[in-house]
């Protein structure tokens, strides 16, 4: 896969993260926050909750391939990192009384449906 298929890839499954966590309650507050780490899926609140979210994207092609195969310590800890930058430059923010670091694997099937979307609340 070309980069810019993975990239085209890696956003539908950003916009079905967003799409699924709406249908949960939540408003994203930020999508794509660039830092020197890398780059913050999705932030989204509920109102009490604020949710840091790594999304994973696949294709069932890729065989043995899973969303969370690649959420490895390193990477958790560069979320916490971007995290706590994204706090420290958005001051102005609403109160959030949680902070809670989810994961969404998206899954799409070979003709690009939705195959599965799995959501791990407080992942890491």
């Amino acid at each position: 896969m070309d980069e810019d298929a993975r990239r085209f890839l890696g956003r539908r499954g950003e916009e079905v993260a967003a799409q699924h966590l709406r249908r949960r309650g939540f408003d994203i507050v930020e999508r794509n926050y660039r830092t020197r780490w890398g780059e913050l899926d999705l932030v989204a609140f509920d109102g009490q909750t604020l949710v840091f979210c790594e999304v994973k994207t696949v294709r069932l092609a890729q065989v043995g391939v899973r969303p969370f195969d690649s959420l490895h310590a390193r990477k958790r800890t560069k979320v916490r990192m971007m995290a706590r930058q994204w706090l420290a430059t958005r001051a102005g923010r609403s109160f959030a009384s949680r902070l809670r670091f989810d994961a969404i694997g998206v899954t799409f099937d070979s003709a690009g449906d939705l195959a599965e979307l799995e959501h791990l609340e407080g992942a890491f």
